[in-house]
């Protein structure tokens, strides 16, 4: 769509750099797409714990992808860039930068515990270590700032929710000594929303947006779900689930976890966004149905509930929220009696694990009573949406678009002034399309798997007592009680 079919000043850009690929929508700003383009991710390389991808081929695919979505458009009033979180490079090293997945850097995040740094084996600082470990040099970036640099033809400062997992310390705004990091290999830092810079002429040459467009400092791709989710006043939570579920949410203050299972970025105004990301998800699915046709599945799984198995549905080894268990496995506790009721097993498997992640923020004093939204792939499925209402008892908002590419549009429409608050920004350019009422009496069948299976996550010495002690205490309450 031209420009002269639009009022100017009303469109923003935003940009998620995935793991499979490129996306990027032109937004107006009351959540009307104007552009879109996408482009394939190729080069990467997967080998067990190894997890590569080429810097090159992001701005590539930067270029195919914008080149789409602003074909005979005009004029950008701005455009922020998220990307995947813990994706990090060193600017002098030729090679590849490590996934948010690489899990290579397990000895370096053992010795950063040690040191008193509570960071998780697959956080960016770990990678960080071994990238210098291993013969790499220069400033640390992570994966939005290549492109913003591109993008405005100079160096550019970090945004602090990418920083967050390079152990930035929110808190106090500055970086903390870090054993073996040299200080002058750590970015500035400036908080999401920032203006960084304009589009550079070479830019707009390569990517069609035009030239002296503001670029402003993005933030991960969780948090740009998070915010296409509309999920940002205090006590509203996003649940977004995809291969793996990932919890965030809008508090006035941090939520405080000695577990350090929680970890909470810091919002554009202020605010805090706190949110833990799971092993368990949809991805179990798929591994367990290679091919299955999840329509037809979720239609006979209605006849089970609950099912006669109770499931831990993790997807890899290892849990990290709503516990820290490294020795974690799947679970399958009973005996299903058929396909069917294995399928209705998982899916319920995933709703208990979602409400012991809201029981263990409520464990941690997190405020829940604002609404709460269902995005990712599996939202898809209205069957799966409301068994997950009944289990948590309470509704759920599932909104009409939610890529992370809109967020990054409604970032930038606050990065430019456009709207007071992120909060208001999201307001506008977010509608739900429905809303899901938890079907009465149905919460309460789930009840007694629910508590089997926390007496299961106990009794293996996953989840700590006094989690779990919580927990059962809240079994006949909907997880929005205070």
């Amino acid at each position: 769509m031209g420009s002269e079919e639009r009022p100017e000043g009303e469109a923003w850009f935003g940009i998620d750099l995935g793991t499979q690929g490129v996306r990027a929508l032109l937004v107006t700003a009351d959540g009307r797409v104007l552009g879109s383009g996408s482009a394939p991710l190729r080069r990467g390389r997967r080998e067990g714990v190894r997890h590569e991808q080429d810097p090159g081929e992001w701005w590539e695919a930067v270029c195919a992808t914008a080149r789409q979505a602003l074909r005979g458009v005009g004029r950008v009033d701005g455009l922020a860039v998220c990307g995947t979180s813990g994706t990090v490079l060193l600017t002098d090293t030729a090679g590849p930068a490590l996934m948010y997945d690489d899990g290579r850097a397990g000895a370096e995040a053992a010795r950063l515990r040690e040191a008193g740094l509570a960071v998780q084996d697959t956080w960016a600082l770990p990678k960080v270590l071994w990238l210098l470990g291993n013969g790499g040099a220069g400033k640390v970036a992570h994966q939005p700032d290549v492109i913003n640099a591109r993008l405005v033809g100079h160096p550019v400062p970090t945004d602090s929710s990418h920083a967050l997992k390079t152990a930035y310390d929110l808190r106090r705004d500055a970086w903390p000594q870090i054993p073996g990091v040299p200080a002058d290999a750590l970015p500035d830092v400036v908080r999401p929303g920032t203006r960084l810079g304009e589009v550079c002429p070479a830019a707009a040459e390569a990517t069609g947006i035009p030239a002296g467009t503001p670029v402003v400092a993005g933030m991960t791709d969780g948090c740009a779900a998070q915010i296409a989710s509309g999920a940002l006043r205090a006590g509203a939570w996003n649940s977004v689930l995809g291969t793996t579920l990932v919890l965030k949410g809008a508090a006035a203050e941090p939520v405080r976890d000695p577990a350090g299972v929680v970890y909470n970025h810091r919002a554009p105004d202020g605010g805090w966004l706190p949110g833990g990301a799971s092993s368990a998800g949809a991805g179990v699915l798929t591994a367990r149905f290679p091919g299955a046709d999840p329509a037809v599945l979720d239609a006979r799984a209605a006849d089970f509930e609950p099912s006669n198995a109770v499931t831990y549905p993790l997807v890899a080894p290892g849990e990290r929220f709503p516990f820290r268990a490294p020795a974690a496995t799947a679970l399958l506790l009973g005996d299903p009696v058929s396909d069917a009721d294995l399928w209705a097993a998982l899916l319920q498997g995933v709703g208990f694990v979602e409400r012991l992640c809201l029981d263990y923020l409520h464990h941690l004093g997190a405020p829940l009573d604002g609404p709460l939204t269902f995005t990712g792939g599996a939202a898809r499925s209205a069957y799966w949406n409301q068994l997950r209402a009944d289990i948590l008892g309470r509704p759920a908002r599932v909104p009409e678009q939610t890529e992370p590419a809109l967020g990054m549009a409604a970032l930038a429409a606050h990065g430019t002034g456009a709207a007071p608050t992120l909060a208001d920004a999201a307001d506008r350019m977010v509608h739900v399309r429905t809303v899901v009422e938890p079907r009465p009496g149905r919460t309460a069948r789930f009840t007694e798997p629910y508590a089997r299976l926390l007496d299961a996550l106990q009794s293996r010495g996953w989840l700590p007592a006094p989690v779990a002690a919580h927990a059962r205490a809240r079994l006949h309450r909907d997880t929005s009680a205070s």
